[in-house]
């Protein structure tokens, strides 16, 4: 499969922002933009990956090494695609 640019758009919300924040600092780097909200974060960001899936795995396996109790409802936009999910599960998949 070849990689893909993505556009994150996402609510990440955790029992320990500030650990959580950092992780996402040094996960998004440059390539996006942290804003607090309640209990967590706005996140926007850019990536590249095969699918918005493994992406979306990815980053909340990272999330929830550092506090299990962490959540994420993102939105993975890409050329062909939406893809919306809650933590680990796909909720709409829209071809564009």
């Amino acid at each position: 499969m070849s990689q893909k640019n993505f556009q994150l758009s996402a609510r990440v919300t955790s029992a320990n922002p500030p650990a959580i924040k950092r992780l996402l600092e040094e996960t998004i780097g440059y390539k996006g933009s942290i804003k607090p909200a309640n209990e967590g974060f706005e996140v926007t960001a850019e990536f590249e990956g095969e699918s918005a899936r493994d992406l979306n795995r990815m980053l909340l396996t990272k999330l929830r090494k550092i506090e299990k109790r962490t959540s994420i409802r993102s939105e993975w936009t890409s050329i062909d695609s939406v893809d919306k999910f809650f933590d680990y599960a796909l909720k709409q998949h829209l071809d564009i």
